[in-house]
């Protein structure tokens, strides 16, 4: 029998991924918002009690500096209520949902909504698309951090001739070098590399929902343009829009919903950047969360089914598949490359085809990420349904300070 403290998300809906100047944040906050109704089966926003809204770039780019959620989220009705904006870059979202969980555990309510929405593509200003980018890291240090960042990738040298790409976010020279320290510790590859960006774009080929929906050979994503050594263009995420809305509730008010199609949220736990030692990958900020999230969760990485991982660029995802333990310390390379990743495999990874294909609205992110997995656990995922698929994981990563994000979630999703 479902307690008050048992967290289910029943409501979850997000827009397709692309780049669409014309349409606005609130337009697309609706879109999801109503989606994320209709699957609830609620038909009258009121139920919700509380609600948090995710967004890193209105700011800068739109001028819509304060009061985000209760703009964007006023035309769908969510109004009156207790509504929290949530900056925490790319985790922002996933940092509502963590909130918007606790809300419910602590008893202040028993129905909530977490909502992420951005717009980042703007023609016009292109300059300030990617200047947006500094903002998530430590502005008034930027210029040592990234020295120091860059650092890491002593023991693996770039090859003379290639050179980066004239535009682009100054977090692919931040993954590149984290990616070459890898290198030359572990041994990693851009062949393996690459294998994670070809599979991620084979999966996004089954995603309605993805910006990109085309196949990529591990050869056709080494060949493609150069941004950052070891990065080709198909390496690294895109520029996207999108949303992404999720209704949450009490086991005590599952009555009140569809209990089948409810997904039991079994932890979330939320870290912020230590001031480790960059040999210490140990005390990585993404190990620390999800050893936090398996301990509230009461299970381990082997019993995860699928997992979406926060992959920014191709070597993120061999970073963090080795922090949430799904393979040994330095075997990410070689365990993508065996096939073991990819839907069939051993422990399927970003079947949405993650954010290197599927899309990146920063904002959004964390609530995608969740989205998909709830497809999956549900076994509603169509050709990329990863089979029996019981328990989800999904880690979400924000900024950077010192060697690692700023923020990070890790939350597991399935169970009883």
């Amino acid at each position: 029998m479902p307690s008050a403290r048992d967290i289910y998300i029943i409501g979850s809906g997000m827009t397709p991924l692309g780049k669409s100047p014309e349409v606005s944040v609130r337009d697309m906050t609706t879109a999801a918002v109503r989606k994320a109704l209709n699957d609830s089966g609620l038909a009258d926003p009121s139920a919700i009690e509380a609600a948090w809204f995710g967004n890193t770039r209105q700011a800068l780019l739109e001028g819509q500096n304060g009061i985000r959620g209760e703009v964007a989220l006023r035309k769908s009705g969510i109004v009156g209520i207790p509504i929290t904006n949530v900056e925490n870059a790319c985790a922002s979202g996933s940092t509502g949902f963590y909130n918007a969980v606790n809300f419910l555990k602590a008893g202040m309510g028993e129905v909530a909504l977490a909502v992420g929405a951005e717009k980042m593509f703007f023609p016009e200003n292109r300059q300030g698309m990617f200047q947006a980018f500094r903002g998530s890291t430590d502005v008034l240090e930027f210029d040592s951090q990234i020295e120091q960042l860059l650092s890491l990738a002593e023991g693996m040298p770039i090859p003379e001739g290639v050179e980066p790409a004239a535009e682009r976010s100054v977090f692919m020279d931040i993954y590149a070098a984290f990616a070459r320290y890898h290198m030359a510790r572990y041994g990693t590859t851009q062949r393996q590399i690459a294998a994670v960006a070809a599979k991620n774009h084979h999966h996004s080929t089954m995603n309605p929902d993805a910006q990109y929906r085309f196949d990529m050979t591990v050869e056709q994503v080494l060949e493609d343009k150069p941004v950052s050594w070891p990065f080709t263009r198909s390496m690294c995420a895109p520029i996207s829009d999108g949303a992404a809305a999720m209704i949450l509730c009490t086991g005590s008010a599952l009555k009140r919903f569809n209990a089948d199609r409810a997904v039991p949220v079994a932890s979330c736990a939320l870290v912020s950047a230590s001031g480790r030692d960059p040999d210490d990958l140990d005390n990585h900020i993404g190990r620390r969360a999800a050893l936090k999230a398996y301990e509230l969760a009461g299970i381990g990485p082997e019993a995860m089914s699928v997992a979406e991982v926060h992959d920014a660029t191709a070597f993120a995802e061999i970073l963090q598949i080795e922090n949430l333990g799904l393979c040994p310390r330095g075997e990410g390379g070689p365990f993508t490359e065996s096939g073991a990743t990819s839907v069939g495999g051993r422990v399927p990874v970003n079947p949405s085809g993650g954010l290197l294909s599927k899309g990146h609205p920063v904002g959004a992110t964390g609530i995608i990420q969740l989205h998909e997995l709830v497809t999956q656990l549900r076994g509603e995922a169509g050709a990329r349904q990863v089979e029996g698929a019981r328990w989800g994981i999904a880690e979400n990563g924000g900024g950077f300070l010192g060697y690692e994000e700023a923020a990070t979630t890790v939350t597991i999703l399935g169970g009883s």
